[in-house]
């Protein structure tokens, strides 16, 4: 990509009044990024839904001038960009309507082969809520090699998200309410440098941005937007992990809640999720694991092959047959294997108690990924 493609894009992307949407609409009736710029007032005003306002601030700004100068401090610093129309934009992202035309970053922000997840919560995390976030990303990253979890490099359950991820050599990236010129808070600096190497630093914000207030709820859309699910450690009933699961929710996006008690202010507002059915309720990462379908067919095989070897006939047959389910009724089991309910219930004591199967209510069996 030429530097005056470059140019185009990020002016699109900073054009004062005109939004994500109006963008992706501009590009789509002109034919090009470029063509956005070339046009006419008079042909702007023909565009559904840009009116006189819009279209003035289409031809009668600086816009280009200031991404030219945008061009030169990224290729400075080696910051790159990715544009919703370029093929290596993120999958997950173009999926939403209102995700950013342009971002940049820093690191590795490649997630399209990754299991992604995004941790959010309150700046005044207890004990409790750090200990819950370490204990699921230790357990997803020991299982999942490829996951990378984002969340906002902000105080409390933030940036614990990112120390954890980092210290069980999980892949990482903060996305910022600020450009490159700024990391906030600057006591957090130490930890985004150590995320490049492992993760990476993602923007939509020119580089002369500084971190307002507005911005921080802006950017909770890309947390949303970047991530199979959102999960909230720990929040009251107002702030930005409510926003951000609200707009993981109007993505169709999995949102997952961390109860606590009716008495904890800190739980107020997973506990209101949960009662809202806007999020499930989670307690440990293999809920997690069922909820996104992450228990894998290669997973099953694996263990069950490796876990095969001492088991009767009977226990392997009923073993096999979850080869291709989570989920089974003794009833079930029966006519899969051709025995009798009550010639299953040995076999499936044994299993239990071995640690293989889960007996769930409703006469009801679950494989267990426990052992490895």
């Amino acid at each position: 990509m030429s530097d005056s493609d470059l140019v185009y894009k990020i002016a699109l992307s900073m054009l004062p009044g005109i939004g994500d949407i109006n963008a992706r609409k501009l590009v789509a009736y002109l034919g090009g990024v470029e063509a956005v710029f070339r046009e006419s007032y008079r042909n702007l005003l023909k565009i559904p839904g840009i009116g006189t306002i819009l279209a003035s601030s289409i031809t009668g700004n600086n816009s280009l001038d200031d991404a030219r100068r945008e061009v030169d401090f990224i290729t400075k610093y080696s910051i790159g960009t990715s544009f919703y129309l370029d093929n290596d934009y993120p999958k997950r992202l173009k999926e939403c309507p209102d995700s950013p035309v342009l971002f940049y970053y820093k690191g590795n922000v490649n997630t399209d082969n990754s299991k992604v997840i995004s941790i959010v919560g309150t700046r005044n995390a207890t004990r409790k809520g750090k200990d819950i976030c370490d204990e699921i990303i230790a357990s997803l990253g020991a299982r999942y090699p490829d996951l990378v979890v984002i969340s906002g490099l902000a105080y409390g359950v933030d940036i614990s998200a990112h120390k954890s991820a980092l210290k069980h050599n999980v892949s990482t990236i903060g996305v910022l309410a600020h450009g490159f010129k700024t990391i906030y808070p600057s006591v957090h600096t130490q930890v985004a440098r150590d995320m490049l190497t492992n993760g990476g630093l993602i923007t939509d914000f020119m580089s002369d941005e500084k971190p307002d207030r507005n911005n921080f709820l802006k950017r909770n859309r890309i947390i949303a937007g970047f991530s199979d699910a959102t999960i909230v450690i720990e929040s009251g009933v107002k702030g930005g992990a409510m926003v951000t699961a609200d707009i993981a929710h109007s993505y169709n996006r999995d949102v997952f809640a961390i109860p606590g008690s009716p008495c904890d202010k800190q739980s107020a507002g997973c506990n209101m999720l949960i009662k809202s059915q806007k999020a499930s309720l989670i307690e440990t990462s293999s809920d997690i694991e069922y909820f996104l379908n992450w228990e894998s067919t290669e997973n099953e095989t694996g263990i069950q092959g490796s876990l095969f070897t001492g088991l009767t006939p009977l226990e392997k047959d009923i073993m096999q047959a979850f080869e291709d389910r989570h989920e089974i009724s003794v009833d079930e089991l029966s006519f899969i294997t051709g025995k009798a309910a009550y010639h299953l219930s040995s076999a499936l004591l044994t299993l239990e108690f071995s640690g293989l199967l889960i007996n769930l209510p409703g006469n009801f069996y679950r494989i267990s990924h426990a052992k490895k």
